[in-house]
């Protein structure tokens, strides 16, 4: 068996793999993006505690509950395995609420748990970049008539985008490699052919074959992303 007949046999799974990698990004960009604004949500329902003499009861005046929520959420998505989030989200149904498990459902639960995963790690991302931005671009866009939504899509996040550009590239190259983890489930991507090729073949070649195509996969990722960075350099 030579490389162009392994990949041949393993065509369905770099299909798969892309698959798994698009729609990734597609959902887990605007769902970190939403986690970030969680995360820098400021509301303070005890906030008129501050005006209290009791230090304790002004450090309650600081408590933002919803802020606390998003963050816990992103702790633990970051602070646990990819791997056991694929499998909570596989057998969980089954083991909590004794919902019958198909091979229909790996698909889901591969998307579900990998664009809530990488939403976690966005939303730092993204919250870096805005938390970064001066205070002045702020005032200047009040002055200039511009109401909050404005400010933010027009002036903040063009330039928020191109800041957090090459940590996002480094996220997505990542997701690149992490498509091979959806195995723990069974799916059938790409790293889940390979081992049963090189099972029945028993043969080192197959998962040569893999690392070309893992390798290429980010190779172009990179030329894309150096390209978009390129191309917004007239934010500098």
């Amino acid at each position: 068996m030579n490389l162009l007949e392994i990949f041949a046999q393993v065509g369905e799974g770099m299909g798969h793999s892309v698959l798994i990698f698009v729609l990734t990004l597609v959902f887990s960009l605007p769902l970190g993006l939403l986690v970030a604004f969680g995360r820098m949500n400021r509301w303070a329902p005890l906030a008129a505690l501050k005006k209290s003499s009791s230090p304790i009861w002004r450090k309650i005046a600081g408590f933002r509950p919803v802020c606390l929520i998003f963050k816990a959420f992103i702790s633990v998505l970051r602070g646990t395995p990819l791997m056991l989030q694929l499998m909570v989200v596989y057998y969980g149904p089954y083991y909590i609420f004794k919902i019958p498990i198909t091979l229909e459902y790996q698909f889901y639960a591969v998307i579900i748990a990998f664009a809530v995963n990488y939403a976690a790690y966005f939303a730092e991302i993204y919250r870096s970049g805005i938390e970064s931005m001066p205070a002045g671009q702020y005032e200047a866009a009040k002055v200039l008539g511009y109401n909050k939504s404005q400010t933010f899509s027009l002036i903040i996040l063009p330039q928020v985008v191109k800041r957090i550009l090459p940590s996002i590239t480094n996220e997505v190259i990542t997701l690149v490699k992490d498509t091979s983890l959806a195995f723990v489930i069974g799916y059938a991507e790409l790293f889940t052919l390979v081992k049963r090729i090189a099972s029945r073949e028993a043969s080192v070649l197959p998962y040569v074959g893999a690392a070309i195509f893992y390798y290429i996969f980010n190779l172009v990722v990179a030329v894309v992303m150096e390209k978009l960075e390129k191309k917004m350099s007239y934010y500098s």
